[in-house]
């Protein structure tokens, strides 16, 4: 019996010391879990703005029904700062509505985070924690979620993006410091052993983004709107490395910049910002919020913008795919065809290229059929082609996204129609594309060839259903 307490006696004090908040366990209903992100509130308590404010947060709750509201920093930025923050939370209050607050950049012009978190800990909604003390910030600390079981089974942590630094030559805005980074390693590397070894899913929830929002800029994955650049640290603290390095973290979620909603994945993740809701905020975007819904057991979430008209189109992770593609890209239909025999034929060639199309003067040494794309059994190292054909058997109408990974070049055809152009002279690098197909069998053609120094390569796809993965050998059937 002294045992068993003193093991419980341990744990509570870890949980306090960690950061947990411990008012409301939280758990997956019917497998999914949904959150909602309002972000740069902007409250300004002697503005009329606030009814519209308020007004946009009572009807996406409405909407949703989600099981936890995030406020990711700028909440109240205005004097009197006790009155707002009154309002903001006893609007949850009365909603019943449980809620964590990320500090942003302004929320401490008026009281300090000290003042602002022993505020909201008296409200009966509040899960979050004040966080622990010895380390940078206010508010750094983790809800797990549970599964049917009881068993924890994702993670949300929640991190102080911090505010303003002194030295000019550093830039306006503050960074995610070395020991909030430290905190954050050892709790998800807790998480990670208690799961046997396994990194739990989570999603990161913080204010300012980090920099490396600006790479995803343009990329296929990319999606929403970006009006406004990027106020990010002009430091790099290391945050995303961090992320990448314990596996666990999905997606990061911020705010700050209000004319931006956009988000991709960059590294496999997801970097999103939220939708601004406040009236008083600067910026033209309607009013809203960003919904996540996680899914029980899996890596896998949706998101989507929910504002008082109504919702906007949702982004799957992990495929980067979204149902704005679904609804407008032209479905390219599936062949009459019933192939016996799976595999994929080839032919090889000998010759120097530069680029697929120079495959056509290359000299044609044979002919054969392989269980899937391979260059292993080519007996030349350097200067050789193939061009392979195959069907590819799509299990379910839907936008999948193809990709090649090559060393030299390579061109994936798809019915007909370019997909991946991975062309031309080059290292092993990764190209992709996409395409809307329906249930059925397509023609898939693939050309590669490889000049000097090095030879690689890999196909792949995914679906919204279909997490990342080479093309799997039984989706692949010889041609008529």
């Amino acid at each position: 019996m002294n045992k068993t307490i003193l093991l419980m006696l341990m744990l509570l004090g870890w949980m306090s010391a960690t950061g947990y908040a411990q008012k409301q366990t939280f758990a997956f209903k019917d497998g999914k879990f949904k959150i909602v992100q309002f972000t740069d509130l902007h409250w300004t308590p002697k503005s009329a703005g606030c009814a519209d404010t308020e007004a946009t947060i009572r009807a996406v709750l409405k909407a949703e029904q989600p099981d936890l509201a995030v406020l990711s920093g700028d909440v109240v930025t205005d004097d009197p700062a006790r009155e707002g923050w009154k309002a903001v939370t006893d609007l949850f209050n009365e909603l019943k509505m449980p809620f964590v607050v990320t500090m942003g950049n302004h929320d401490a012009e008026y009281l300090t985070k000290d003042e602002i978190y022993d505020f909201l800990l008296q409200s009966p909604y509040y899960v979050g924690e004040k966080g622990p003390k010895d380390i940078k910030g206010c508010g750094n600390c983790i809800l797990p979620v549970q599964g049917a079981g009881g068993k924890t089974e994702a993670v949300l942590y929640f991190l102080d993006s911090n505010d303003y630094q002194p030295e000019k030559l550093y830039g306006a805005y503050d960074w995610i410091h070395f020991d909030q980074i430290a905190w954050y390693r050892e709790q998800s590397a807790r998480f990670t052993q208690a799961n046997g070894g396994q990194p739990l899913p989570a999603l990161a929830f913080f204010h300012i983004p980090l920099q490396e929002y600006e790479e995803i800029v343009g990329d296929g994955k990319t999606y929403g709107t970006k009006n406004e650049g990027i106020a990010a640290s002009r430091l790099n603290s290391g945050m995303f490395a961090s992320f990448i390095e314990m596996q666990d973290v999905m997606g990061t979620f911020v705010g700050h910049d209000h004319d931006n909603d956009y988000l991709g994945i960059n590294k496999g993740i997801l970097l999103a910002f939220g939708r601004v809701t406040g009236k008083d905020a600067y910026g033209d975007l309607k009013r809203g919020a960003r919904i996540i819904e996680l899914y029980e057991g899996q890596r896998k979430f949706n998101t989507w913008i929910t504002t008082p008209d109504g919702r906007e189109a949702t982004y799957y992770y992990p495929s980067g795919l979204n149902s704005e593609e679904e609804a407008r890209m032209t479905y390219s239909p599936a062949l009459d065809v019933k192939p016996a025999k799976q595999g994929v034929a080839y032919t090889y060639y000998e010759g120097n290229c530069e680029e697929t199309a120079d495959i056509a003067a290359c000299r044609k040494v044979k002919e054969g059929t392989m269980k899937n794309f391979s260059i292993a059994e080519a007996p030349l190292e350097d200067h050789f082609a193939y061009e392979f054909r195959t069907l590819l058997r799509i299990p379910q109408k839907g936008v999948y996204r193809f990709y090649t990974y090559s060393d030299d070049g390579s061109v994936l055809y798809i019915d007909g129609q370019k997909v991946v152009d991975n062309d031309g002279g080059h290292s092993a690098v990764r190209a992709e594309g996409k395409i809307a197909l329906d249930e059925g069998f397509h023609e898939v053609r693939l050309l590669y060839f490889e000049d000097y120094m090095g030879q690689a390569l890999e196909v792949g796809f995914c679906g919204k259903d279909i997490f990342e993965t080479v093309l799997p050998d039984e989706l692949l059937y010889l041609p008529e």
